[in-house]
């Protein structure tokens, strides 16, 4: 056997003592991390679960003594308040917001019709990460003056529902229940463009998001957890977030 060969063979061997890994990551995460699951578990012999949900409610989860062996957060600040928790703090990827309206809806046409009369405008809640950067990028059009100081005042009239977790607020425009919603680039899959289309959103008004990351100090699979980081923030793991949406840290 080549040593090329014996490399590669000892990569995709099962790690002796195989672990069983929960991992609490943003909804946000679900496509790229089930991808990155699948692919880990292939490398390393571990099993891998995933509780996805808002990250505001992963953290009081955390907070309330729910075992996991990693947190991957939409945000710093449902992140930053268990420090004591968890181990370094790493970014793993940047998002960025999109205005996604349904397909065959012609009322959202620019970010200035969310402040329109009769629009049905979705948002995640504001202790969700992406309602938190919504509302930034709101307050940003408000500061810039494009559309009038109160534009973010009128817009936030137009919510008619506040949603848990980005996938929801995303649904609601798929099955047609909302005008208009703000989700993150990466939510608009290749699955949800055959419903809804992307409402330009200018740069100036955009908000970046890091997506921190880091072991649980509790975890009964310390090295098993550094491994999954280390495959995310690595090469490999970088790509598959790239292939969906997501930006480099």
């Amino acid at each position: 056997m080549n040593r090329w060969l014996l490399l590669t063979t000892l990569i995709l061997l099962p790690t002796a003592g195989a672990a069983n890994l929960t991992v609490f990551a943003a909804s946000s995460l679900t496509d790229a991390f089930t991808e990155i699951g699948r692919t880990f578990d292939a490398r390393t012999g571990h099993r891998t679960t995933f509780q996805f949900a808002g990250s505001q409610v992963l953290r009081t989860q955390l907070a309330a003594g729910a075992r996991a062996d990693v947190f991957a957060s939409a945000s710093d600040a449902q992140f930053t308040p268990l420090a004591g928790l968890l181990g370094p703090r790493a970014v793993l990827a940047r998002n960025r917001l999109t205005v996604i309206a349904p397909r065959n809806n012609p009322k959202v046409q620019t970010v200035r019709d969310l402040a329109g009369a009769g629009v049905r405008l979705v948002l995640a809640a504001p202790n969700v990460p992406v309602g938190d950067y919504s509302r930034r990028m709101l307050g940003a059009v408000d500061r810039a003056g494009t559309y009038g100081p109160d534009f973010s005042r009128r817009a936030l009239g137009n919510v008619v529902s506040e949603e848990s977790n980005v996938r929801q607020v995303a649904l609601k425009v798929s099955l047609n229940e909302a005008d208009a919603a703000v989700v993150y680039a990466s939510d608009v899959t290749p699955a949800l463009k055959k419903t809804v289309r992307v409402v330009p959103l200018p740069s100036r008004f955009n908000q970046l998001a890091d997506y921190p990351i880091g072991t649980l100090r509790a975890s009964a699979n310390g090295d098993a957890a550094r491994a999954f980081v280390a495959f995310v923030t690595g090469r490999e793991g970088q790509a598959i977030l790239r292939r969906w949406g997501f930006l480099s840290p």
